[in-house]
């Protein structure tokens, strides 16, 4: 089932429990794969970009938790809180810290990188196979700290 069904269901059962910040979170994931839809008109959307899509939703919703708390504006970091937990629902499971590392040891081993030269190999080769799996964030430090 895709993406975009998924969703619609989840709508469906939110609706049904007059769970409002799930309603909310929920419209604005189709909102944005609708967008997505519009915009490559005629083109299948792929699973990568639905992925693409949820991450950055979670990370607007985190950057503006991090905002929100160090304004000590609460009940607003709240609700992006509750946001970001809906969203995080529909992504793949995220790499523990010791599955990360060993990934990136083998797309390490794969590029032949020996410094943080090599970093933008290694980066470029993360960044596609483990989209979905980690936040770029997460792979960029961890390949730093590997290279150093």
């Amino acid at each position: 089932m895709s993406l975009e069904n998924t969703i619609n269901e989840a709508i469906k059962i939110a609706m049904k429990a007059k769970d409002k910040v799930a309603l909310d979170s929920l419209r604005a994931v189709k909102s944005q794969i609708l967008l997505l839809k519009t915009e490559a008109v005629g083109a299948e959307i792929t699973a990568e970009q639905e992925i693409a899509i949820l991450q950055r939703m979670v990370k607007q919703r985190k950057d503006s938790y991090d905002q929100f708390t160090a304004q000590e504006r609460n009940d607003l970091a709240e609700v992006e809180e509750a946001q970001m937990k809906v969203i995080e629902q529909f992504l793949p499971k995220q790499l523990s810290l010791e599955d990360l590392e060993a990934e990136i040891k083998n797309i390490i081993a794969e590029t032949g990188a020996e410094s943080i030269k090599d970093l933008g190999k290694v980066m470029g080769t993360a960044s596609k196979s483990l989209a979905g799996k980690s936040d770029g964030k997460s792979i960029s430090e961890m390949a730093k700290r590997l290279l150093s």
